[in-house]
């Protein structure tokens, strides 16, 4: 019974190391990206899109990312800044369920299912 214990005590180390480790490394990964936009913009003095056009849909974000067009570049940041609490949520999920945590699960299921509908009315609304 106490191997188990120390076991799973671990384990939910591991998972808090790798919680951190995420956000870490989405906002450095999220910041960096930024840069590189914002360095373009700076360079080119252009945005990459006509007027005040400002591509919000993850397409066109990817497509104009290819193109190396600055205003895309950093709202793939922002899209990769939006998404790293989201990764943190699905890996408390996972830590929750290894605890046997079923009402926390319940819980953070339910705070992931918010955060989908939000990005979806974000996105679409």
């Amino acid at each position: 019974m106490a191997d188990k214990q120390t076991a799973t005590s671990k384990e939910m180390l591991q998972v808090e190391s790798v919680i951190g480790r995420i956000l870490q490394v989405g906002v450095i990964f999220s910041a960096i990206v930024m840069a590189i936009g914002l360095g373009l913009f700076l360079v080119t003095g252009q945005s990459g899109y006509p007027g005040t056009v400002v591509p919000r849909q993850m397409g066109l974000i990817l497509q104009g990312t290819w193109q190396l067009k600055p205003y895309a570049i950093m709202m793939l940041g922002v899209y990769c800044l939006i998404l790293t609490p989201v990764l943190r949520v699905i890996v408390s999920i996972y830590a929750f369920y290894k605890e046997r945590d079923h009402l926390y699960v319940a819980i953070t299921t339910l705070v992931l299912f918010i955060l989908m509908v939000a990005l979806f009315i974000g996105v679409h609304g």
